[in-house]
């Protein structure tokens, strides 16, 4: 998948509570998908294996997990 290379630990650690989407777009590029719920969008950038779920309200972080990184 173009762009795993960008799902790492290290960038992962750079992606902060209050950072806005382009700030998040700018560090591991454009999510593999998104969706909302109210007035929360939840963005998935990688795969199954290595991915990094971020939750948005007014388009700032406010929830972010990742997995196999």
């Amino acid at each position: 998948m173009a762009g795993c290379s960008k799902i790492t630990q290290e960038n992962y650690s750079r992606i902060k509570v209050g950072m806005e989407y382009a700030e998040v777009v700018a560090i591991v590029g454009k999510p593999a998908n998104c969706s909302s719920v109210f007035n929360a969008t939840t963005c998935t950038w990688g795969n199954e294996r290595r991915s990094i779920d971020i939750s948005f309200v007014a388009d700032k972080v406010v929830f972010l997990s990742g997995r196999g990184l």
